[in-house]
């Protein structure tokens, strides 16, 4: 439970850091001028990887490939017709 918690949070805090970079820029310039990537970015980046560790380390990040239930009468052993 901790530990989806976290990712939780990370996720709260990796979106808020995307509308600051999505509301400054991608690229930001220092006090002479100079273009540079907003320090951000690597911050929302690790919070991302975070989050993709720890769902992957939960066991949570597969789907199903198949519904759950009996399959529908058109598959599979048709009586040999």
């Amino acid at each position: 439970m901790e530990l989806l918690c976290q990712a939780c949070q990370a996720l709260d805090r990796a979106e808020a850091l995307a509308e600051a970079i999505a509301r400054d820029g991608a690229v930001v310039y220092n006090r002479a001028g100079a273009p540079r990537s907003h320090p951000s970015i690597r911050d929302e980046l690790q919070l991302r990887a975070f989050i993709v560790k720890t769902i992957e380390k939960l066991g949570i990040n597969f789907e199903s490939i198949k519904p759950i239930g009996r399959p529908s009468a058109a598959i599979g052993w048709t009586g040999g017709r």
